[in-house]
């Protein structure tokens, strides 16, 4: 863990509300210059605790009518079979974010579709044909009660 200070820490909770202020309006905030801002921004860049900068798309505005979330057991856990799996998922646009498990189920899918029809050729036609699956539970979303991308920065 990184070791931050409260200029970092409330630099990092005002970007992930506002990715796009300027730096000299995040400098305000933080009561530091301009060029301050920018180093400490330059620094946790490098250092890793800020990834990326993204816009945040609504599915549904884009017509991707479900949202699922898959469940995959294997058949077996062995290196090739959980490698295959990991490359095969990685390369699916369709999957927004997939988790390595403990318990039940050994992967945990979120997907975002169009419509019934392409849910249903996205697991029949591209996950079942995935060597080393053993079983696939789909879940489809009613609604989404907190989907954030928020963390918690103390």
């Amino acid at each position: 863990m990184m070791n931050l200070d409260d200029i970092d820490r409330a630099l990092l909770r005002i970007l992930q509300t506002d990715a796009r202020i300027s730096n000299a309006d995040l400098a305000r905030q933080v009561n530091l210059s301009p060029p301050a801002v920018h180093a400490r921004m330059r620094r946790l860049q490098e250092q890793g605790v800020i990834r990326g900068y993204v816009a945040l798309l609504d599915h549904e505005a884009l017509g991707y009518e479900m949202l699922c979330l898959i469940s995959i057991r294997m058949e077996r856990h062995q290196r090739p079979d959980i490698e295959r799996v990991r490359a095969a998922v990685g390369q699916m646009p369709e999957v927004l974010e997939c988790y390595h498990l403990t318990g039940e189920f050994d992967y945990q899918l979120k997907v975002v579709v169009h419509n019934r029809k392409e849910l249903e050729r996205f697991v029949v036609d591209r996950l079942t044909t995935i060597p080393g699956i053993a079983h696939i539970r789909t879940s489809l979303v009613f609604s989404e009660i907190k989907a954030t991308t928020e963390l918690l920065v103390e």
